[in-house]
């Protein structure tokens, strides 16, 4: 008898530790995506019907776990829009319901392509009543730069570069997002770099087999973005970069130029602006490679053409900035003859 209670007790003791683990395992998050969804809650929605409907959007990993959770804890969803992530536990997701932190506490932002980390800056300062200068200064934090370089896979020590005007420009993913309103600095931050993290995530095996640095793909990309508008001549750009890397020869591209003296597109670059000692001019006979760093935050698909370049023997290129066509060539003649004709 005494020896029928002990194996009793021993498969009770082992039957609720696997439940414990099972329960805790299964209010877990889904997966590491960052990707946002929009989740509703109407009013008058059972909790069984939320568990179901969170079930089916990817967000929870057991109806049975969450339900009993939610029993458990007592907790009251409140009916509203949410913002939630698969990479979100359920325990944090009810918790959102209970406190009510919906859609209606958020700031909506969305940071066009090609733009500088600048007018990022600009437009988060004015949503939050931060000057740009703050952001600056918290952002720029060289602790605050190696604790970010621990924790995304893309970044590495050439954001310390002290030549860089920025050190996380080209990083940060244009797109649109939803922040909540007591969000800080960092907590954006962390956001934008989520999503580029997401959005390069296909190609880390590409990108890590590859001779260049994340660092100096990034740099690519933007000044793709910068040059050229259609897939096609993004593809015919970061060939050309690539050529005039191999031969060793300056980049030449006035969309440093204007990056390097901080002067807008549409601004006229001077002799001297042109002749500026930046490490950001590629129009200097000095400076073969590349810039410093990146020039704006570029699109997937300026990264994809650096990644996936086209298969020509262009050296040139010239952009019509009145209709976004580029002329290409092998041919230095030839390219004065699309400056002249397009200027």
């Amino acid at each position: 008898m005494k020896k029928f209670l002990i194996i009793f007790f021993s498969v009770m003791i082992a039957a609720i530790t696997g439940a414990i683990v099972w329960f805790m395992l299964s209010l877990g998050r889904v997966s590491s995506d960052t990707t946002e969804v929009t989740f509703n809650v109407a009013a008058g929605t059972s909790t069984k019907e939320i568990i179901n409907n969170l079930y089916d959007a990817g967000l929870i990993k057991s109806k049975l776990a969450s339900y009993i959770y939610v029993r458990a804890t007592k907790l009251v969803i409140q009916s509203s829009t949410y913002i939630l992530t698969p990479s979100m536990t359920a325990k944090e997701i009810f918790h959102e319901f209970a406190q009510g932190n919906a859609k209606e506490n958020t700031i909506r932002l969305t940071f066009v392509e090609g733009k500088r980390l600048t007018e990022y800056l600009d437009q988060i300062a004015a949503a939050y009543g931060w000057t740009k200068d703050e952001i600056l200064t918290e952002i720029s934090d060289k602790a605050y730069l190696e604790s970010l370089i621990k924790d995304y896979w893309f970044l590495d020590d050439a954001i310390l570069n002290e030549k860089l005007y920025y050190a996380l420009e080209g990083y940060l993913y244009p797109d649109t997002y939803e922040f909540f309103k007591t969000a800080t600095i960092k907590d954006i931050i962390a956001k934008m770099l989520n999503q580029t993290a997401v959005k390069l995530e296909p190609y880390k095996d590409q990108i890590t087999s590859l001779n260049y640095s994340v660092h100096e793909l990034l740099t690519m990309a933007s000044i793709v973005e910068k040059e050229a508008i259609s897939t096609e001549d993004r593809g015919k750009v970061a060939q050309v970069i690539y050529k005039r890397l191999a031969l060793k020869m300056n980049l030449g591209m006035d969309v440093t130029s204007y990056y390097g003296v901080q002067k807008d597109l549409k601004q006229a670059l001077t002799t001297a602006d042109l002749n500026n000692n930046n490490p950001y001019n590629t129009r200097l006979t000095s400076l073969i490679g590349l810039p410093v760093g990146p020039i704006c935050s570029p699109s997937i698909t300026s990264i994809a053409a650096v990644l996936n370049p086209a298969d020509t023997d262009y050296i040139y290129f010239f952009a019509d900035v009145k209709t976004g066509k580029v002329y290409f060539t092998d041919s230095y003649n030839e390219f004065l003859v699309f400056k002249e004709k397009y200027s």
